[in-house]
């Protein structure tokens, strides 16, 4: 867990440098201000509103509703049981309003931990399953990775913004139009490489979380089958339906865009068709080998999670 902690924090520290760099150019070539306690303050007051903001910016996006014991009894106990398991404060619970089957964590600390589950996933997974998914997302609250990856998801977002302000607007508020398309190609390419290091941090973390659903008693082959049925339930769905979570899929347990092309790799390893992947099939995985192409390596490289077959043979090779 300290691995996880110190790299995401690393991320945190470079990232912060990033913003303060692009500050630092847009103050001295537009603004026309300098000196550094004013560029510290600014970037530390970006930072200090990514905080403040990030939760609800997810809540929001997500159509999330909070909901109480009596609402659904089942999930209630499932999360209880196993945050008694994990050491963990009770996080709130809530119902995101869309489709796509999924589940994710957020928030600030510990102590505002909230832990979601879609309106697509209920009916989805049966109780096991479903236990080893949220004890997925529990461990992300355990390994308190989801404040890093709050604060990293919204910086590239922030770059991307400033790039598009800059490049297509800017000339036309200033005659020097140079500068302002300069400023925008600095933003993009500043845009471009945060986003690669919190692709990066979000698929580091979810290694970990899967290790730590493990840990909390569920079975490798359970959080196995969630995985194949939730890619499966993604592939289900429209376009338009999938374009809900574009810009905050990094929270999700697998990657939704990716469900067509996972749910035909996983669906090699269910030798007898039954929709799972039970014991017998995981161990056969983790005695063979896999290696990915350069294709895959690529669409890793700017994936949201691993290689779902990586991650699977990862799973295959733990004890519950």
């Amino acid at each position: 867990m300290w691995s996880l902690q110190l790299r995401m924090w690393l991320l945190v520290t470079l990232l912060f440098g990033i913003i303060y760099a692009l500050i630092v150019i847009v103050g001295s070539s537009v603004l026309h201000v300098g000196g550094f306690s004013f560029y510290l303050i600014i970037s530390l007051v970006m930072m200090l509103i990514q905080y403040l903001l990030g939760p609800k910016i997810v809540e929001w996006s997500m159509r999330v509703k909070y909901i109480k014991r009596g609402e659904n009894p089942r999930l209630f106990q499932i999360v209880e049981s196993l945050s008694v398991r994990a050491n963990i404060p009770m996080p709130r619970i809530g119902v995101a309003q869309i489709d796509i089957p999924n589940a994710f964590a957020f928030g600030r600390s510990l102590k505002d931990g909230r832990v979601c589950v879609t309106a697509g996933i209920l009916n989805l997974l049966d109780e096991e399953e479903l236990k080893a998914v949220l004890g997925h997302e529990l461990s992300h609250l355990k390994n308190r990775d989801v404040l890093t990856i709050t604060l990293l998801s919204v910086i590239p977002m922030v770059m991307y913004r400033i790039a598009w302000q800059f490049l297509f607007y800017g000339r036309r508020r200033d005659e020097r139009g140079g500068n302002t398309i300069l400023i925008g190609l600095a933003a993009f390419l500043f845009y471009f490489v945060t986003n690669l290091l919190v692709l990066y941090a979000s698929r580091i973390r979810e290694y970990f979380a899967d290790r730590g659903s493990v840990l909390l008693g569920n079975p490798p082959k359970a959080l196995a089958s969630s995985l194949y049925k939730l890619a499966y339930g993604s592939a289900r769905l429209k376009p338009e339906s999938l374009k809900q979570s574009e810009g905050l899929k990094a929270f999700f347990i697998n990657d939704p865009s990716q469900g067509r092309k996972e749910v035909l790799e996983l669906s090699q390893l269910d030798l007898d068709k039954s929709g799972t992947i039970d014991a017998s099939e995981l161990e056969l995985l983790r005695k063979s080998s896999i290696r990915l192409n350069l294709g895959d390596k690529m669409l890793e490289l700017l994936s949201t999670h691993p290689n779902m077959l990586k991650r699977i043979k990862k799973l295959s090779e733990y004890r519950a």
